[in-house]
């Protein structure tokens, strides 16, 4: 089971939302083995909450750069994922410093996990279009390339524009990788089109299936750059058990190279601690 990459979701949640615990979780999840760590992304929360997104507008939930950034602090291998950041409800080119800083202080760990949101009254909130976040998120990402990549950096887009500028120090990697999370044609298309990876959240076996298969018809009518490489697909899989060899398996036979494992809500840091333990142990990972 270990040609599988794995990694675990919520590392800026609930108990992981206090410094002592997430600095224990990072460290316990180097020791045990996984690959990367995970964090959510939400600025606000409705209240009440939205129907069919049981989200508790009071969850304990750290920003994502800053959580991403302590834990790189406590860690010195593993990777760092946002999954996913909300693009559109960032300012591209501030974002672009924050995340160019992260790799930088974590020698080069950071995966930038990105999707364009769902929740209309927290974009309202901080003031981001709703109905326009697909093109907002594409402009932006555009815009974040050109500053962390060309050497006079420049972009002119629908909602971002700059020349004349500079963003030191640049990404340790060149480039970052990216992820995009989704599950609509827009973001299947992004995926193949600007992404090193797709992400899928909450998602079976069978829907995983379905998702990479509408990411291969994608590719059909919007080829893959070259220099992307070939899409890696990271799922995190429904619930909080632990998956068996076989459902494993299965998941590698529909395409999926990372599993990304929910951590469980309400566990302190040292139950959270022996979970990982016990978890890397099952899994077979090695350090």
């Amino acid at each position: 089971m270990t040609s599988m990459k794995y990694g675990l979701h919520g590392v800026n949640l609930n108990t992981c939302g206090y410094p002592d615990a997430a600095a224990r979780l990072g460290r316990a999840a180097e020791a045990a083995g996984f690959e990367s760590l995970w964090v959510a992304d939400h600025v606000v929360l409705p209240d009440p909450p939205v129907e069919g997104r049981p989200m508790a507008p009071d969850m304990r939930l750290l920003d994502p750069v800053v959580a991403l950034t302590f834990l790189a602090a406590h860690t010195s291998r593993i990777r760092l994922g946002t999954g996913v950041v909300i693009l559109p409800q960032r300012q591209a080119l501030v974002l672009a410093k924050q995340l160019a800083s992260l790799d930088v202080l974590s020698s080069g760990r950071l995966i930038f996990g990105l999707g364009v949101g769902w929740c209309e009254p927290e974009m309202r909130s901080v003031g981001a279009p709703f109905k326009e976040r697909g093109r907002v998120s594409d402009d932006y990402l555009a815009a974040m390339r050109a500053v962390w990549t060309q050497p006079k950096p420049a972009h002119r887009g629908p909602y971002v524009s700059f020349e004349g500028v500079q963003a030191m120090p640049r990404p340790v990697q060149a480039p970052i990788p990216i992820v995009v999370g989704g599950g609509t044609p827009p973001a299947y298309r992004r995926a193949v089109t600007q992404g090193h990876g797709w992400y899928g959240f909450g998602l079976d076996v069978e829907a995983t299936r379905n998702r990479v298969s509408a990411l291969q018809e994608a590719a059909k009518t919007s080829p893959r750059p070259k220099e992307l490489g070939p899409l890696e697909i990271s799922v995190t899989p429904p619930g909080y058990d632990v998956p068996d060899k076989a459902t494993i398996e299965a998941y590698a036979a529909a395409g999926v190279h990372r599993l990304i494992l929910r951590l469980p809500p309400q566990m302190d840091a040292p139950a959270l601690e022996r979970f990982v333990a016990e978890t890397g142990r099952a899994l077979g990972l090695k350090v």
